[in-house]
């Protein structure tokens, strides 16, 4: 037997495996790692987050992605370098952390790497009839794997598209094992570049769980920042927000778009949610006048509508649900204070108060997904194929 898969074979046997946990989300604000311990598999699913770190991204690096990111035209050589490129930069990262927790490679099973997305093309945006639903993820598995000598899950998300889903959220399957709850309805919201949410039923329902994106995040936000605010790369706190005003002309444009008409589960990104997005608004609107704080007061609110509307969607009883909320929204108390005022039955939290820490979840997800890959037989949630496929994720790349 091959020495690899023979190791491979005793991992999955194992009672439990530790795990690196790795997200770059839209935001390209730097590396999310964490180091897990996850004990079995599928529903006896239990973790514990023993190390956690956000390495920054030197501007360097951010421009180099800004470069491919998002854009229809782009150089397809740079896509091939930066291809290869990224992986190098995450596992050098990788083996910083693992050096700073005094951790031996030899300790950990696998790393789980998301990659960093450069596209994101579903078919409602593409309207191309030939052609699927599509999302490219670079960060090359082998290149981890390769330099930090450990076993690597990645590209998880094309499994998804291949069993008839969208590529995103892929969520749904670790807030299932990990969060549900009897007796408590839960949201689990994400609020990174764009927010997502799973619903989970109290009743432990699994062909009632939603899991969906619902607009932007923190994306248009911080996209207007970085244009007209020197040297400032998000609106720590909704500072400039909280200078400024809403527009209500504004926010009414903001959310005149056929993806807010568009059934659950539903997938966007910054290819629809981005600077040319916000112009058209105000286009429309005859607001491009008005103050960059009113701007970004309109964005925070518009945020906050989109995540409410849609869970107003599938609460129209108005039931006591509780959101737990995670990703760097979290930490917009304008954002927060919007939320609630749209919905005021609601509970609201942060994933804090499950022991998850709210910045790391995305990447304690993604862990836990290369958990199943090695050793789960499929998360069987949801009412269809499009909707929570039950398969596998993630390709295997052995470091040798």
């Amino acid at each position: 037997m091959n020495k690899n898969i023979e190791k491979l074979f005793q991992l999955a046997s194992k009672s439990e495996r530790t795990i690196v946990g790795l997200m770059s989300g839209t935001s390209l604000d730097g590396l999310d790692i964490v180091l897990c311990k996850i004990i079995g598999s599928g529903r006896n699913t239990k973790i514990e987050l023993l190390q956690f770190e956000t390495i920054s991204y030197e501007e360097n690096f951010r421009q180099e992605i800004k470069t491919i990111f998002s854009r229809r035209d782009v150089d397809l050589e740079k896509i091939c370098l930066l291809n290869s490129y990224v992986a190098l930069q995450h596992a050098a990262m990788v083996n910083e952390c693992l050096k700073k927790w005094n951790c031996n490679k030899n300790e950990i099973d696998l790393i789980a790497s998301h990659g960093q997305t450069i596209y994101h093309a579903p078919k409602f945006m593409h309207q191309q009839e030939k052609f699927s639903n599509a999302t490219f993820q670079i960060g090359d598995g082998d290149h981890i794997a390769f330099k930090t000598g450990i076993i690597t899950i990645s590209d998880f998300r094309q499994k998804h598209i291949a069993s008839g889903g969208e590529g995103a959220p892929l969520a749904a399957y670790g807030d299932y094992l990990l969060f549900s709850k009897l007796g408590e309805d839960r949201i689990m919201l994400n609020i990174g570049g764009i927010s997502n949410f799973t619903f989970l039923p109290g009743n432990g329902d699994a062909k009632k769980i939603i899991s969906t994106d619902v607009g932007p995040g923190n994306t248009l936000m911080n996209a207007f920042v970085q244009q007209y605010f020197t040297g400032i790369d998000f609106d720590k706190d909704a500072t400039i927000a909280k200078q400024g005003k809403i527009n209500a002309e504004l926010l009414i444009a903001l959310k005149q778009n056929s993806f807010f008409e568009k059934t659950f589960p539903k997938t966007i990104g910054p290819e629809l949610f981005n600077l040319n997005y916000l112009k058209e608004a105000q286009q429309k609107s005859e607001t491009i006048s008005i103050s960059k704080e009113d701007v970004m007061a309109t964005l925070n609110r518009f945020t906050a509508d989109c995540i409410a509307d849609a869970i107003n969607q599938i609460n129209s009883s108005n039931s006591n649900f509780t959101i737990y909320i995670s990703g760097g929204g979290v930490h917009n108390s304008l954002l927060i204070e919007n939320i609630k005022s749209q919905l005021p039955n609601c509970n609201i939290k942060s994933t804090n108060d499950l022991f998850v820490n709210a910045d790391a979840k995305e990447a304690v997800l993604f862990a836990l997904l290369a958990n199943e890959c090695v050793c789960g037989n499929g998360i069987e949630i949801g009412e269809g194929l499009t909707q929570i496929p039950n398969v596998s994720f993630g390709k295997i790349s052995f470091p040798n």
